[in-house]
């Protein structure tokens, strides 16, 4: 068995990419079914539970198997075993940002794509398909698609400067806000995956190509830029009380009204 925070269920040639961060390693996994041995997507009689679908930020417990599934590039596939999946609790969004990668790169390189050529001429613990990054800009546009719906895509800034523009979002739920007319404001944690190759046109050249997707995006609330404010500045939980007693008269964030919540969080990133 392993555990995963969940942080991707997506669209997958109508079954579900799932993945996730173990919470005692810290690293990606992503499980997948060997019963679509050309590209490990999990059929809905595998990854429901109690009839449900996991949600992002459900803490998991799946069970595996020994057998690779990697398609000679992924690093943190795990073959999904026999036996249910079960769903052990919920983390808050805070609680990932100590997840969050930041570096000079959104998976490798600051393309829409990477390819299978240059993943195999990494190392097998350096071929980094799965990453959770902090965004603080999201520019979101929709197309209609053949099917009569709409094909979202994002522009994205990661907290260091780096922009790629136009990446598919797949992230059902999220889509479904976009459907119905929601954009976010706020600061973001976006889970980026790399799709199965995929060759755009027949005179392409530059190796078989796996394009970035927007697996999952978790909008932060007020109450979470609090806690990614003090976590910047260094404040501990303890001095962020000491100010809310001596200014407001509260013990903590639930208890504020939303101009307090509004006021404090301008303070903090004041600072």
């Amino acid at each position: 068995m392993v555990k995963i925070i969940c942080l991707a269920n997506s669209w997958k040639h109508g079954e579900r990419c799932i993945a996730g961060i173990n919470p005692d390693t810290g690293k990606w996994i992503r499980p997948v079914c060997d019963e679509f041995p050309d590209d490990g997507r999990v059929p809905e009689h595998i990854r429901l539970i109690n009839g449900e679908e996991p949600s992002i930020l459900d803490i998991l417990e799946i069970p595996i198997q020994n057998k690779p599934l990697n398609f000679d590039f992924e690093a943190e596939n795990l073959t999904i075993g026999h036996g249910k999946w079960q769903k052990l609790g919920k983390v808050q969004a805070t609680d990932l940002l100590k997840y969050c990668d930041n570096s000079d790169y959104i998976l490798h390189n600051n393309r829409r794509y990477v390819t299978v050529p240059f993943l195999q001429s990494l190392p097998f613990s350096e071929r980094k398909t799965l990453q959770l990054i902090y965004v603080e800009n999201l520019l979101i546009e929709g197309q209609p698609n053949s099917t009569g719906g709409m094909k979202w895509t994002t522009s994205l800034i990661s907290k260091n400067g780096v922009h790629i523009n136009n990446l598919r979002i797949t992230d059902p739920v999220f889509i479904k806000q976009l459907d119905e007319g929601y954009l976010p404001t706020n600061p973001c944690l976006i889970s980026v995956s790399l799709s199965m190759p995929f060759i755009p046109y027949s005179d392409w050249d530059k190796g078989d190509p796996c394009w970035k997707l927007i697996a999952s995006i978790i909008e932060l609330s007020d109450y979470d830029l609090i806690l990614v404010e003090m976590e910047r500045i260094g404040w501990t939980i303890e001095q962020g009380r000491t100010y809310l007693k001596n200014k407001y008269n509260k013990c903590s964030r639930s208890q504020l009204t939303d101009a307090e919540l509004y006021d404090f969080l301008n303070y903090l990133i004041s600072l």
